[in-house]
Formats: C-alpha cells, structure tokens, sequence
C-alpha cells in the first residue's frame, strides 16, 4: 500500500517542516544566549577580580559564526534579506516577481563558491589537527557546520526561486486571454 496524501498527513507534513525549520533558530538562539551570558560573567570578572575568562575571545568567535550561520538560511527562507528599492517603480508585479526569482537563483548558485572554498579550508583544518588555542576543538567543526549552513541557504534560494518560476509560468495566461501587460 502506497502512501496516501491526506488533509492529516500534509498537516504532520506542516508541523515537521515548522519543527525542522526552528532548529536553526534554537541554536542560534542558544549560540547568542550562551554569549550574552559569557560576555556578562567576563566582565564581572574582569572587572572585580581582575581575572577574566581565558576562553572568552574565541568562544565569542565560535558563538557569533554559530549565531550568523544558523541566521542565514532563516532569513533566505523567510525573505528577510535587507533590499534596497530604488527601481521597483520601474518594473511591473509580474517583471519584479521574474526579477526576485532570477536573483534567488542567481545568489545560490554564486554561494557554490565559499561553500567549495570553506569545504577545502575545513579539510585542511582537519588533515593538520588545527584547534582553537585555550579549549583545543577543532577547527573543522566549525567549518564544516558553515559550509552546511551555507549549502541549506544555497539550496533555499533556488529551490525558492525554481519554485517560484514554475508557480509564474504555470499561471501564465493563454494567449488569448493576455492583458497586454508588457514585462
């Protein structure tokens, strides 16, 4: 027996995708949570008893790549990239909805870059048993987890822009219904 798509299961289907898209948001959060608190006891130290935290430079490192990187395919997802709107007044709804669409696909296809180029920086990292100074964790960890975050924000942007596409084209009107409207 095959799989049935039902109201229930697009509903499971829903909530996992809801679920599985605050995880990033979750360790960010804990990832900037974990800072703030960091930063706070560094101070405090440093500041009464003149003994601050040894670690602090590069767990603040650490947390604010965790931070950025879990940020990033939240806010593709979401389309919460800042946008400048100089020469919208220029294009019509369906020639901006073309735009946004090429654009999408356009930024992830060009993040194969530093995704390649982090991948290559990680396997080095891991080949010389590079670590961070004061906790000793490898460097590649954290590499590796950017080149992920970079590889689902990559994988965002043009499947939202694919998607986008088809869902324009497949709306089209026939030819005889066309408006006229130029693109």
């Amino acid at each position: 027996m095959g799989f049935i798509l039902t109201k229930r299961n697009q509903a499971a289907g829903r909530r996992l995708g809801r679920l599985l898209g605050n995880v990033p948001f979750w360790i960010g959060s804990a990832a900037l949570f974990s800072l703030m608190c960091m930063t706070f006891a560094d101070v405090i130290l440093r500041s009464l008893f003149n003994s601050p935290i040894a670690a602090a430079a590069e767990l603040t490192e650490i947390s604010v790549a965790i931070v950025v990187f879990t940020a990033l395919p939240l806010v593709s997802f979401n389309r919460s990239q800042i946008a400048v709107d100089l020469f919208d007044s220029y294009y019509s709804s369906k020639a901006a909805r073309w735009r946004d669409c090429i654009i999408d696909i356009a930024c992830g296809g060009l993040l194969y870059w530093p995704i390649v180029r982090i991948l290559v920086l990680a396997k080095r990292a891991s080949r010389h048993g590079s670590q961070t100074e004061f906790l000793e964790i490898p460097d590649h960890y954290i590499a590796y987890f950017v080149c992920v975050m970079l590889s689902v924000t990559a994988l965002i942007l043009i499947i939202r822009g694919i998607i986008g596409l088809a869902g324009y084209i497949q709306n089209q009107p026939t030819h005889s219904d066309h408006s006229g409207e130029n693109l």
